[in-house]
């Protein structure tokens, strides 16, 4: 059944390039343009109701996003589309449909806006909040966000860029805690190494690759440029975030997370299980398995497996959240760690 699910599903996806692929070669080849009456119209309505109804519809199926302002989103685009695809001689006639979908679109990014907007009149409180909490920062501020605004992708989106110009920049000065009740993740593997080799590497792609470009195609050479200047700090303040946040344990949680790139809260409450065997801990991760294991050089096992008795999200890069019911952790100080975390869920 999961085999014909996903087999339909990229039947989806499958239609949907066959339909937009179908309209490039009417509009933007000598075959199709050979095809096309000299009374247009009807051709171009049925393109219009290809693009902005049975392309978005074929899209939602495919990513199965069903809420309401994905769907208007989408529809709204799917009218944009065809002001893209279809030449303006044959749309001329039917235009004014089109700015319906610029209009839909609009409407919405002033409303992401103003939500960007709420974010920076609270921001001052926020920040107070997060320097009052006992937490790291990484959760803290999540959490400040949280109480003080409404729960929007958006706003997650906004503050995981906030958190990584925060940890790029300002953090350099700051010490990574050090106490019976944080364990570290990445001091016994490759992770910080393999970053900075990757930092090399985008430093001397980015000469090479500018300054050839430039002289090729200056616009496509600043967007890669401005595009290789993010992925920098996003390398910089992750490694950063990884150093200063150490697995910390609490009273009545876990806090877990591995640079930016993910987090986590786990309360001792939820863990149905601790999986410590190695016949267990050696055998392939599931989709519902979220691994907290520095990056290393070679293959590494997990410490130990946490079983969940109930799915927990986990937030990932850009305030993206997922639920998990399994979490594999590689932990530096293993024997304090099994008996701390043992203790705790004994207790």
């Amino acid at each position: 059944m999961v085999i014909k699910r996903e087999f339909l599903r990229y039947g989806f996806l499958f239609l949907l390039l066959l339909v937009l692929s179908s309209n490039l070669i009417l509009y933007y080849t000598s075959f199709g343009n050979g095809i096309i009456p000299a009374n247009s119209n009807g051709v171009v309505i049925g393109s219009i109701i290809d693009l902005s109804i049975i392309s978005p519809i074929l899209l939602i199926a495919w990513t199965r996003k069903w809420k309401l302002k994905f769907i208007v989103m989408v529809l709204a685009a799917g009218l944009i589309l065809t002001r893209f695809f279809i030449p303006m001689k044959y749309l001329s006639p039917f235009e004014v449909i089109t700015w319906v979908g610029f209009g839909v679109e609009g409407l919405l990014v002033l409303v992401e806006l103003s939500l960007v907007f709420s974010l920076m009149i609270y921001l001052p409180r926020i920040i107070q909040s997060v320097k009052k909490s006992s937490l790291p920062v990484l959760f803290s501020f999540h959490l400040a966000i949280t109480e003080k605004l409404k729960n929007k992708p958006i706003i997650h989106i906004v503050c995981s860029e906030m958190l990584m110009f925060y940890y790029a920049f300002a953090t350099w000065k700051t010490h990574a805690p050090k106490n019976e009740f944080t364990f570290t993740l990445h001091r016994k593997s490759s992770a910080i190494a393999f970053q900075i080799m990757l930092i090399h590497a985008i430093i001397f792609e980015s000469i090479g690759l500018h300054w050839w470009l430039h002289s090729v195609a200056p616009i496509v050479s600043i967007i890669f440029l401005i595009l290789n200047m993010y992925g920098l700090i996003l390398l910089i303040g992750d490694i950063q975030a990884l150093r200063l946040n150490p697995m910390l344990v609490t009273d009545e949680k876990l806090y877990l997370s591995l640079g930016l790139m993910k987090r986590m809260e786990i309360s001792w409450t939820n863990i149905e299980k601790i999986i410590d065997i190695p016949e267990e801990l050696e055998k392939k991760s599931t989709k519902k398995t979220i691994e907290f294991i520095a990056k290393d050089f070679e293959t590494v096992k997990p410490t130990v497996i946490l079983q969940l008795k109930q799915p927990t999200k986990a937030v990932l890069l850009m305030g993206v959240k997922r639920e998990y019911s399994r979490v594999a952790i590689r932990v530096d100080e293993v024997a304090d760690f099994m008996k701390i975390l043992k203790d705790k869920v004994k207790r």
